[in-house]
């Protein structure tokens, strides 16, 4: 197992230079904008709601209509199940200037995408495996005709972010298609011009977070806590790239537990059994779609029949293993490189239709957050009572909870202890706040030099091991998690 993180210390996102046609214009340093990928996925759930053929029908017909795979060949081999590819770009026109100076939304459109998710629906229609994919991933675009211009381009690399810029949809299925070897068989495409309203069409989303958040670019100011976010809280939440070290990594991550919270809304307050409510935020979700031609009404109402009894715990995300967070490439900048071993794993459980997560291995609600997963904390339990056999407990409940002990707890000696001490190195005070969570009651004791390994030494006062849970739990072989891992308990 990994050694326990070192505290994380905010820093500034690196530098990156994209190619002309992938970057997006800005001003007064205004971020990105963060895909609304909650949107791509919720479609999915709100026709699938069963609400009857005239009203998926009249929500079909708003629905702008693409041909993203015409013409392509060599394509890869179809798998298991159904794969989407879900897109957005930065469209904004439906949003008023008030909400714009309010949410910092100002800045000039760039027609382009800056996140990309795989949505694979399995072929029994019981899970949906949520895949993100980084937009600024180095990626090889293939050899095509600008569609606009008529001028051939020869392969090339780029970000993938790129592809859109300079072909659309169809070069954009093409790339995404060339790199993970999955077959795409439709494309859903969004912008966050509706997002706001979507949002608070279904009363707000409940987010829970360990500590503060506070992004001067996006405008997110939240103290650590659970919070009703309204549309425009939720859309700087998913959109913020500047409240942590992790840049657009750590904006994927929020931006799938942002979508989990969605689900557990929309499938826990009724409005997927409510035809006036269903067809209301369906409508507003819909506003702004783009979708191949091949995705229609029969498609939708095939889905509504089989996944009705569709849940948060459904789902699973992960994002692409990544093997370089700041790949240079001579001419592109900064990129995101894949780990080539993991990702063809990934891919290739996509394409056999196997789950990604561990399902079924935790109960909603039974653990408490902390925001360093125990499986990458390194634990040395000692006895420090006459009670034969409380090390070893501890060890193992412990363990039982995620925490990476050494199975071989010690006795402390010397007089019994009354109190249960964590003992830590202050460079790792964030570990040893998720231990000490896991540990009711007990004192922390800072211990310059000690390194890595938390020391925890029972007391008389100990009285059992409360299981905690991470913000982003290290799960499974591609750290996935289920929908209902990381919604509040």
């Amino acid at each position: 197992m990994p050694a326990p993180p070192r505290p994380h210390r905010p820093r500034p996102a690196p530098a990156r230079t994209a190619p002309a046609a992938a970057r997006r214009p800005r001003r007064g340093g205004r971020p990105r904008w963060g895909m609304r990928m909650a949107t791509g996925l919720s479609v999915l759930v709100l026709a699938a709601g069963g609400i009857g053929h005239a009203v998926v029908t009249s929500l079909d017909t708003g629905i702008d209509r693409i041909d993203p795979f015409k013409d392509m060949k060599n394509r890869p081999q179809a798998g298991h199940g159904t794969n989407i590819l879900v897109v957005g770009t930065d469209g904004r026109d439906k949003i008023g200037p008030a909400e714009k100076e309010k949410y910092r939304l100002g800045g000039a459109p760039c027609h382009c995408t800056d996140t990309v998710m795989l949505v694979h629906i399995s072929e029994d229609r019981e899970r949906a495996s949520i895949v993100s994919l980084p937009r600024d991933s180095y990626a090889m675009m293939p050899e095509h005709t600008d569609a606009t211009s008529g001028k051939h381009h020869q392969a090339h690399p780029v970000k993938l972010n790129a592809a859109y810029a300079e072909g659309g949809p169809a070069l954009t299925v093409r790339t995404v298609e060339n790199m993970t070897r999955v077959k795409i068989d439709h494309y859903l495409e969004v912008d966050f011009t509706s997002f706001m309203r979507t949002v608070d069409a279904v009363g707000g989303v409940r987010i829970c977070t360990t500590r503060p958040m506070k992004d001067k670019y996006s405008g997110i100011d939240l103290p650590a806590g659970t919070h009703q976010l309204n549309g425009g809280q939720a859309l700087q939440y998913v959109r913020s790239r500047h409240v942590d070290g992790a840049s657009d990594l750590g904006r994927m991550q929020r931006q799938q537990r942002f979508l989990a919270a969605l689900l557990h809304r929309l499938t826990s307050s009724g409005v997927l059994l409510n035809p006036v409510k269903f067809q209301a935020v369906a409508t507003t979700m819909m506003s702004s779609v783009r979708a191949d031609q091949g995705f229609g009404t029969q498609q939708m109402l095939a889905l509504a029949k089989a996944m009705r009894g569709f849940t948060p715990a459904s789902s699973e995300f992960t994002s692409v293993p990544v093997a370089d967070v700041s790949h240079p490439v001579k001419g592109i900048g900064s990129t995101v490189k894949w780990d080539p071993v993991k990702s063809r794993r990934l891919f290739q459980a996509l394409r056999d239709d196997r789950p990604l997560a561990r399902h079924g291995t935790r109960r909603p609600g039974t653990a408490k957050l902390v925001e360093v997963s125990p499986r990458q904390i390194r634990v040395q339990v000692f006895n420090g009572t006459r009670t034969n056999g409380l090390g070893r407990r501890i060890d193992t409940a412990l363990r039982a909870t995620g925490f990476n002990t050494t199975q071989a707890p010690l006795n402390a000696g010397g007089p019994i202890r009354s109190r249960t001490v964590v003992a830590y190195d202050p460079h790792w005070d964030r570990s040893a706040k998720s231990l000490a969570t896991a540990l009711p009651g007990c004192e922390m004791k800072a211990v310059t030099g000690q390194g890595p390994t938390l020391k925890v030494t029972a007391g008389t006062d100990y009285k059992g091991v409360t299981p905690v849970r991470a913000e982003d739990p290290q799960a499974g072989e591609f750290g996935a998690v289920t929908g209902d891992q990381v919604v509040c308990s």
